[in-house]
């Protein structure tokens, strides 16, 4: 199989084509990434010189790049989006055409090509919020969509293209929305790397609001694990909800940080709350559990000791 992958430099993307070009040698994987800010080739030194690799620097909305990168291959999965809330807050229109217009794009190509299968990685963000005081409620696949925020607002666009391309052209797609993922390579921007590298740092861990907002945090490996089950035996035009079933809220996460590195609880440290801030994300992962076998492996535990363990070992990838 060579598959195509966009947005391969960046955290889940790498993770990924690490993950398959171990599982699979004789796969062929051909990485389409822009370089933005958090896309990072060192995420991929480990298989730079596999010669069943390949990089094209190329952004999803130039039709022409897309085409040469896409062409002989058999299946794409798409995970080059912009993907940060607060930046998505204050700069909307890069959202939009990346997330929305580059998604059309790739479709169009694929399909032109006759791909035989399009995996769509999407969010939970785009089902809206959960309240706090139901702790039962959780998104599913059948769960209406609600985005709260620019970003979200984005990847359900770029969900419902997909939608309409399976309905409108019996296009062979399938769609994962999932939780906050978290392990190695993620860029310092999100809410566990930045508590790590600041922690590290002797620097405060700025928690939103009152620190109550819950997530749902899911170990990258585990995703990975999940999305090839899904692109080699999930059912065409089929949706499937991710998660980790490990909810933490802000406050939870910087006291586990903190803990484990022996660092003062007085790190921690109360901001202004985002714009339009989601309280609760949570998933119920039972449909792809029931109809591929797939559950999350790595409990937070064990998955945060694994984060942290990278990032003291990794200064200088973080550091830069």
């Amino acid at each position: 199989m060579k598959i195509l992958v966009t947005g391969g430099a960046g955290f889940i993307g790498s993770n990924f084509i690490i993950y398959m070009l171990g599982k699979y040698p004789d796969y062929q994987i051909v990485n389409l990434d822009k370089l933005t800010y958090a896309g990072n080739l060192e995420n991929l030194k480990s298989v730079e010189n596999n010669p069943n690799y390949k990089f094209i620097k190329g952004d999803i909305c130039d039709r022409e790049i897309v085409k040469i990168a896409m062409t002989d291959c058999d299946s794409v999965v798409h995970f080059a989006a912009e993907s940060h809330v607060d930046r998505s807050i204050s700069e909307p229109e890069a959202f939009i055409k990346t997330n929305v217009l580059g998604t059309l794009i790739l479709l169009e190509v694929a399909k032109e090509l006759g791909i035989k299968r399009f995996h769509h990685i999407s969010t939970d963000e785009v089902f809206g919020t959960l309240p706090l005081q139901n702790l039962k409620d959780k998104f599913n696949e059948n769960t209406p969509y609600s985005p709260r925020s620019p970003y979200s607002a984005s990847k359900a666009g770029s969900d419902h293209l997909v939608r309409a391309f399976i309905e409108t052209y019996n296009f062979p797609a399938t769609i994962s929305n999932c939780t906050n993922n978290y392990g190695p390579l993620q860029f310092p921007e999100k809410i566990i790397p930045l508590f790590i590298t600041n922690a590290l740092q002797d620097k405060n861990l700025p928690i939103y609001g009152t620190g109550t907002a819950i997530r749902d945090y899911l170990y990258v490996t585990d995703h990975c694990k999940a999305i090839d089950l899904i692109l080699h035996k999930g059912k065409i035009g089929e949706t499937y909800c991710l998660g980790g079933d490990a909810e933490k809220n802000g406050i939870e996460i910087a006291d586990t940080i903190l803990e484990i590195l022996d660092k003062n609880k007085n790190l921690k440290t109360f901001v202004g709350d985002r714009k339009g801030h989601d309280m609760r994300y949570a998933m119920d992962f039972s449909k792809i559990t029931r109809d591929l076998g797939w559950q999350p492996t790595v409990n937070f535990e064990e998955g945060i000791n694994k984060t942290i363990a990278w990032y003291k070992e990794n200064e200088n990838w973080w550091k830069k």
